[in-house]
């Protein structure tokens, strides 16, 4: 190993989230943990994010939920989920007997959802910390273009949990800087930066759009050069840490948010053509850190900005 690989993503927090590499799995992208169990060593990873959970089971949009877009996919699952309660009656207990940490990404109809939520999950053994999902594409979560709303979501989920709070962001926001600052102030440990941007497929032959969802939401290699833009003006914008998220499949992509500023990446789509894609990348870093004679990963954290 070239040094050390460890990054903590709540330095204001009181007992910190301290992960072993920077790499996790996006919110969804191995399930609940389990679901790739034989196709991935999940204790190699940063850490993992959960499905986003509301507070009662939903089923999701109906079929089919994925479309093939140029370098990259269509998605609009419709935010299916187990809902909070059986999360923490299955989910939870079988976390806390893991070494990788994990979060739960969380999505309420209103503040009040959201604050319920937090509130839900604080001071459950096996939940590490809590990622706020401001920004289903679908938009049916009111207010995901809105800094105020935002910051109000962010400042009860705050109230509510005595948790690490990381929030999600995504370039529907509208001014992603202006969201990013209010929800710091509002009392946010770190970013997600970017989730999936809102697009669609018409299906030629039947002359209808072609998922289920009607729109659906772009991730995949298109996504990166955005995301990266957005980190590197973010992670200048913040004091807090930001995690990098969009188009993320090779140790060169990670490098290359690392460098702008991200202090952790989320790897998504790529699992889904390689299970293997988070462990190829923690090992590429590790390498390229190896060459440069890197003692640890923060000597390249925002190295571009310099």
């Amino acid at each position: 190993m070239a040094g050390d690989l460890s990054v903590e993503l709540a330095p204001h927090y009181k007992g910190g989230l301290r992960l072993r590499n920077p790499v996790m799995a996006a919110s969804g992208a191995i399930g609940y943990g389990t679901e790739y169990a034989d196709l991935l060593d999940r204790d190699r990873l940063g850490a993992i994010v959960s499905p986003s959970i509301t507070l009662r089971p939903r089923k999701g949009h109906p079929q089919p939920r994925v479309a093939e877009a140029p370098a990259g996919i269509l998605s609009a699952i419709g935010v299916q989920n187990i809902g909070l309660r059986a999360l923490v009656d299955e989910k939870a207990p079988m976390w806390a007997t893991w070494s990788v940490p994990v979060l739960v990404s969380i999505a309420g109809v209103s503040p009040e959802e959201y604050g319920a939520l937090a509130a839900g999950l604080d001071g459950m053994e096996g939940v590490a910390g809590l990622e706020v999902n401001l920004t289903p594409v679908l938009n049916e979560f009111p207010g995901s273009a809105d800094a105020a709303y935002a910051a109000h979501v962010t400042r009860l989920v705050r109230q509510a949990t005595t948790l690490p709070v990381l929030v999600k962001l995504s370039l529907d926001m509208g001014d992603v800087l202006q969201v990013a600052q209010a929800v710091e102030e509002a009392g946010a440990d770190a970013l997600t930066v970017t989730n999936a941007v809102a697009g669609m497929v018409i299906d030629i032959r039947r002359r209808r759009p072609a998922l289920g969802g009607v729109l659906g939401g772009l991730s995949g290699p298109a996504l990166k050069p955005l995301a990266l833009r957005a980190v590197y003006q973010t992670a200048q914008r913040v004091s807090i840490p930001v995690v990098g998220c969009g188009g993320i499949g090779s140790a060169a992509d990670a490098l290359e948010f690392l460098m702008a500023g991200a202090t952790a990446v989320q790897v998504g789509t790529a699992i889904l053509a390689d299970p293997q894609a988070p462990v190829r990348i923690i090992a590429g870093i590790d390498a390229f850190l190896q060459r440069e004679g890197a003692a640890g990963i923060y000597e390249i954290i925002g190295a571009a900005r310099h």
